[in-house]
């Protein structure tokens, strides 16, 4: 569950730095000798806030309808059993509370789904916002470069 919370804040932040730089960038169009490097910079800001909120966003199944034989149940993850009623939940729930194999299992099951989901879900996204981000600063220093470069000859 921290990793979980630690993806949020990080994208947060992406989402929180990228709006700033977004905001303080637009004044900056006006400019000619700044206006290509501000375009550049703020498409990559976009870029960034997108894959941020992306990352931040539940995804979640609505039409999802766990049963306790299929080997996809995960009971103890809320997406899985928010469609249930409590009465099915706890029909699930005291079949696999039955043996101490079935309890392990579903331990070992939300572990592994809340690492691949963390993995293929928030990580990748956060990733991409943190690579967009960068990606804008290099590109509207080398956008300004060009512009500079361009102006004297």
């Amino acid at each position: 569950m921290q990793l979980s919370s630690m993806a949020d804040v990080k994208a947060n932040i992406m989402l929180t730095l990228a709006a700033l730089v977004l905001t303080f960038s637009i004044g900056y169009l006006n400019d000619p000798l700044l206006r290509w490097p501000v375009v550049v910079l703020i498409l990559f800001c976009l870029g960034t806030v997108l894959f941020a909120a992306y990352a931040v966003m539940p995804k979640l199944n609505f039409d999802f309808r766990p049963k306790a034989s299929s080997l996809h149940c995960n009971i103890l993850f809320f997406g899985n059993f928010m469609n249930l009623d409590f009465k099915a939940f706890a029909e699930i729930m005291d079949e696999v509370m039955q043996t101490p194999e079935r309890a392990y299992e579903a331990q070992i099951r939300e572990i592994y789904e809340l690492g691949v989901y963390l993995g293929y879900r928030k990580y990748r996204y956060v990733r991409l916002a943190y690579l967009s981000f960068i990606a804008g600063l290099l590109g509207s220093g080398l956008t300004f470069l060009l512009v500079e470069v361009f102006r004297f000859l």
